[in-house]
């Protein structure tokens, strides 16, 4: 795009799936985005072709991404949002188009098929990058500021869990069992929990891995525990579960002079889900009321009061986007790269082999 023309500052973005992240994260974030215009929508449900025509009337619908390819010169930027046995296909597809591509989360199966990806990227110069939204949590972006503050002193354990209580299944590609659709609460929940520990605390040396179907019917993990030991010495526990009838804090990070615990979830999602968009006048975006605000201290219980009220950072998904755009338009680093993707989906990788052969599984760490 040339910057000085503004009929050419705008790209056109193609979007691919309408479900739950094409309509809820990805139509509304690229919408609410300077720089970004949500030019088609590819998804072959009339239903949800009649949800994304009352939604976005000016937008174009079509049922197939072969679409996009025959109109490439037309369009800026892929955003890849249906499921996850399509990814590597379509992403694949939109680059070898010429297409810059974002990827919901997880981009691949495996690291070395989002390696595979990000070569041919960079082989063919475009951007390449994977919606991982939780880096902009209102409590991770808290979390991150405490520690770059030096608030815990030295972190010695990070307890971090997405957990749910849904004891009946919902049905779809999600709970199957069948390992080409990549379901399951490890690469669903577990790809966000540990991109945040990677994030926050580096590479991974060590994996131990619990995974467990505990729903009648069930056919994909739904109840999963990860223990990760970093190469900095720092232990990462996460937990991903449908099956949590008491949920636990969101986060409980302890430090050799401090402590953080945090429950509740951000709520930028349920805002999305409710119809609320960014930048509307009205809303004060990802904002937290104060007593969700979480606690630090040392000593003492958080539920009984115990360390001191730290403010919640306003959650910024739009960031996301925003970093895209400037990607786009100046050529800076994406929001999140492959090879970050690569990384998290090594340790994953490994989590699957550590929970069905109980046992530890070590990871080489690259040079």
């Amino acid at each position: 795009m040339d910057a000085t023309d503004d009929s050419s500052s705008t790209a056109r973005v193609g979007l691919i799936g309408y479900g739950l992240a094409g309509s809820v994260f990805h139509a509304p974030l690229i919408a609410a985005t300077e720089g970004l215009a949500l030019d088609t929508i590819v998804t072959s449900s009339p239903e949800r072709q009649q949800q994304a025509r009352a939604e976005f009337p000016d937008v174009r619908l079509v049922d197939s991404a072969d679409e996009l390819w025959a109109r490439a010169d037309e369009l800026d930027l892929i955003v890849i949002a249906s499921p996850n046995r399509t990814h590597v296909p379509l992403a694949r597809a939109a680059l070898e188009a010429g297409l810059p591509t974002v990827v919901d989360k997880p981009l691949a199966a495996t690291a070395a098929q989002a390696e595979e990806l990000a070569a041919l990227a960079g082989a063919r110069g475009l951007l390449l990058t994977v919606f991982q939204n939780r880096r902009w949590d209102n409590d991770f972006l808290t979390l991150r500021k405490l520690l770059a503050e030096g608030a815990l002193g030295e972190v010695l354990r990070f307890e971090s869990r997405f957990e749910r209580w849904r004891p009946q299944l919902k049905g779809g590609w999600r709970e199957s069992g069948d390992p080409a659709e990549v379901g399951g609460l490890l690469y669903d929940l577990g790809s966000h929990l540990v991109d945040q520990a990677l994030t926050l605390f580096g590479p991974v040396e060590s994996v131990y891995a619990e995974a467990d179907v505990r729903r009648p019917g069930a056919r994909a993990d739904d109840d999963t525990f990860i223990a990760l030991t970093h190469t900095g010495g720092v232990r990462s526990h996460l937990w991903m579960s449908a099956t949590t009838a008491q949920l636990g804090p969101r986060f409980r990070v302890l430090g050799s002079e401090s402590g953080y615990v945090k429950y509740g979830l951000d709520p930028q999602e349920a805002a999305l889900r409710d119809g609320l968009r960014p930048g509307e006048p009205s809303v004060e975006w990802g904002a937290e009321p104060e007593g969700d605000w979480g606690r630090l201290g040392a000593g003492e219980s958080p539920t009984t009061g115990g360390g001191v009220p730290v403010e919640t950072l306003r959650g910024d998904y739009p960031a996301y986007y925003a970093a895209v755009a400037a990607a786009l338009r100046d050529g800076t680093p994406p929001p999140v790269t492959a090879a970050e993707a690569a990384a998290a989906l090594r340790v994953l990788e490994a989590a699957r082999v550590a929970a069905a052969e109980r046992r530890t599984v070590r990871i080489e760490v690259p040079a």
